[in-house]
């Protein structure tokens, strides 16, 4: 039973070795890509869609409770 149980995990083994390089290529080019866009847009312009985005997300001021 115990060589039944290191044939599978030698095999889980291969085959998680053989298939992770495989599926993380297209995670990484869309990393790449989205870095080159970054790159490519100067850092004014990203500063002021983040203070947009901020200013348009931002959570409404809590009003006061009355009595």
């Amino acid at each position: 039973m115990l060589r039944y149980i290191a044939w599978a995990l030698a095999a889980l083994y291969l085959l998680v070795v053989g298939l992770w390089p495989a599926a993380l290529a297209p995670v990484l080019l869309a990393c790449d890509g989205l870095a080159a866009v970054i790159a490519a847009v100067p850092p004014s312009v990203l500063l002021l869609a983040v203070a947009v985005v901020w200013l348009k997300r931002k959570p409404a001021p809590a009003k006061p409770a009355t009595a």
